[in-house]
């Protein structure tokens, strides 16, 4: 089985390229900083950045919605390969491809510094939820659809 679930920050906004052909196809890289739980033998690099790469819907979506320093987690598979660069050097890369991208956080928690910048909800922010939550007023337990 090859599957990867991954947690991380966009490093730089997604580079977006369109395949060449009558059904032109979306092809988006990006690289994620993912966080090491513990560092090993003191190492002071804290975080893994691990080149990903999504296709068509997903790359549309990485291209519209993603920006450096945005939070998401993504699954997908990992795929190795290998090609001969201008030198003559063979170089062989590992890329995560996606299969599922979201984002890992909403874009109030973001700080301002990336993340999604799409057009505003149109349902009313309830006041004084700075949680994200609405407070939900006592006695209306019957009405709710769950228990």
């Amino acid at each position: 089985m090859n599957k990867v679930i991954l947690m991380g920050r966009l490093t730089r906004d997604p580079e977006v390229r369109y395949s060449q052909g009558e059904n032109a196809t979306a092809i988006a890289r990006y690289t994620l900083a993912v966080d090491r739980r513990f560092n090993r033998n003191g190492d002071d690099q804290s975080a893994d950045f691990i080149g990903c790469v999504a296709f068509g819907r997903a790359g549309e979506f990485a291209e519209k919605y993603f920006r450096k320093g945005t939070k998401v987690a993504i699954t997908g598979r990992i795929q190795t390969g290998s090609y001969t660069n201008k030198d003559g050097v063979r170089v062989y890369t590992t890329d995560v491809v996606v299969e599922e991208q979201e984002f890992a956080e909403s874009k109030n928690s973001s700080g301002g510094d990336g993340g999604y910048t799409g057009g505003g909800s149109s349902m009313p922010q309830p006041s004084g939820a700075g949680d994200g939550f609405m407070n939900i007023p006592d006695g209306i337990d019957e009405e709710l659809p769950f228990n």
